[in-house]
């Protein structure tokens, strides 16, 4: 939502990192692109998983945990988040991160 990203960053910070680890959803970054306006209230988050299959049994784990629920609830009582974009995306053969 316009100005909400200093809120989604704590909010990350302080609950949701710590869900997704509970879940094995290893973040591998968080980042807020520069160059306003069209990337101003923008919050980007990179989860590295084994495998599809893996990330589908953990994102499912974490959407059924009650922990998660209370942050969908929050969601809802303060809307920080306009849209989710989700994108799964592999390593080149040369990429230096896999």
């Amino acid at each position: 939502m316009p100005g909400k990203v200093l809120e989604l960053e704590s909010r990350f910070r302080d609950t949701s990192s710590k869900v997704l680890a509970k879940h094995d959803l290893k973040v591998v970054g968080y980042r807020v692109p520069e160059g306003a306006p069209v990337w101003e209230n923008t919050f980007i988050y990179m989860v590295a998983h084994a495998s599809r299959e893996e990330a589908k049994k953990n994102w499912a784990a974490m959407l059924n945990d009650p922990e998660f629920q209370e942050v969908v609830k929050a969601e809802q009582a303060n809307k920080l988040v306009e849209k989710v974009d989700v994108t799964y995306m592999r390593p080149s053969d040369f990429s230096p991160m896999k």
